[in-house]
């Protein structure tokens, strides 16, 4: 699994992975980006305008990996930007917030334009955020669960402000991808980058890793739980 801090700048790096977080506005994926980036808080956070990412370096199975993390707004007039957003991508946050249905509700098109706009075996974790606002919950934890089960995707509850299952959400994607890269690389399934497949950086450079049929990204149902 994933281990390790908020990394050492002059570190060598092994593998560079671009993620992004989705969905509506004010549901918490600046605040989720924070406390995992910089274990930061902020009550009195403003709306994301435009895009802005964060990075963090962590050790997996003995290799540095720069997780590189993309936010944008959740507002409509926003979206312009959808195809170079998605470029390169090769984890994604599907963020609702659980106080709020409409936010839930709004997941599946947010889905399908990840899929319409992303490598087809992103890895993706559906994330229902401010956990810790339960007198408040408005999406029940199965909804979210059956949902992800149907659709292939990873589920977690998660709370921004006291970092409940925050770090988990993020190794969870990660490992996921650096299994799927490794896994390929001992394959020798190493391509010249270009082909918008499942990428990432390995020892400087840029190599393409295509899971073939058999190696289809799982539905981990062992993840798809609350905890």
């Amino acid at each position: 699994m994933a281990s390790g801090g908020y990394g050492d700048p002059s570190a060598k790096i092994d593998y560079v992975f671009k993620m992004v977080l989705i969905g509506d506005s004010a549901v918490g994926k600046s605040q989720i980006l924070a406390r995992y980036a910089r274990n930061e808080f902020s009550l009195d956070s403003k709306s994301t305008i435009g895009v802005e990412f964060q990075t963090r370096t962590l050790v997996i199975d003995h290799k540095s990996v720069k997780a590189q993390i993309w936010d944008t707004a959740g507002q409509e007039r926003y979206r312009a930007v959808t195809s170079a957003y998605y470029r390169g991508a090769v984890g994604a946050m599907l963020v609702y917030d659980i106080t709020r249905r409409q936010t839930f509700e709004h997941i599946p098109r947010w889905l399908e334009e990840l899929r319409a706009h992303a490598d087809e075996n992103i890895v993706i974790i559906l994330i229902g955020n401010k956990s810790d606002l339960e007198d408040q919950r408005d999406v029940p934890t199965e909804d979210a669960k059956e949902f992800a089960e149907k659709e292939g995707l990873f589920f977690l509850e998660t709370s921004a402000l006291n970092a409940t299952n925050v770090e988990s959400a993020f190794s969870t994607v990660l490992t996921e991808i650096f299994n799927i890269v490794n896994k390929k690389r001992l394959a020798g399934a190493e391509e010249e980058q270009g082909n918008g497949n499942l990428s990432s950086l390995a020892a400087g450079k840029e190599i393409n890793v295509v899971p073939g049929p058999a190696q289809e990204i799982p539905t981990n149902s062992s993840m798809c739980c609350k905890s």
